[in-house]
């Protein structure tokens, strides 16, 4: 970004010339919204890079290693992530062909397969935790004394869009 000059300020001030006036707000807070993602995106994609690990792999694994048995049937894992089946089934086959999880049948239901992280998995999972809390998780961008007004500020915008009222 050119010092002094910040392309979202430009796009609001775009939108009030051309008449939008009304909507430049809630654009400004989308796009602002969606660019944060990316930078969130990339900081976590340099942390986990270098251990062969997408943050969707990640969240697989974290999830795993917070659960009693260390397994959870694959319709729970696509739930909890809020993410589609196949997302959850790509996820696991990478996980599963780097020797991170292995599927296994249900106990109890035959008709569902339980994913299970396996020790190499538990490790690496430890170690990206750390790592992400070091550099991503534990330096948000803000100052300590804002996240907790941000984050429910977030939490209400989520809800409001979660809403079966939202319009979308």
């Amino acid at each position: 970004m050119t010092e002094g000059f910040d392309p979202i300020d430009e796009s609001r001030r775009q939108w009030t010339l051309h008449g939008w006036e009304d909507e430049a707000d809630g654009m400004t807070l989308v796009i602002s919204v969606m660019r944060i993602h990316q930078l969130f995106l990339a900081r976590v994609d340099r942390v986990l890079r270098p251990l062969s690990l997408t943050f969707s792999r990640y969240e697989v694994l974290a999830l795993l290693a917070f659960t009693r048995r260390g397994s959870l049937p694959m319709n729970k894992i696509t739930k909890r992530l809020q993410v589609h089946a196949t997302s959850t089934t790509n996820s696991v086959d990478r996980l599963e062909a780097a020797g991170l999880a292995r599927r296994r049948p249900h106990p109890e239901d035959g008709r569902t397969t339980l994913v299970e992280i396996t020790e190499d998995g538990r490790s690496l999972v430890a170690r990206a935790t750390d790592e992400l809390n070091s550099a991503v998780f534990g330096q948000p961008g803000v100052p300590q004394d804002s996240v907790h007004d941000l984050l429910t500020r977030l939490a209400e915008l989520r809800g409001a869009l979660e809403s079966p009222d939202s319009p979308l």
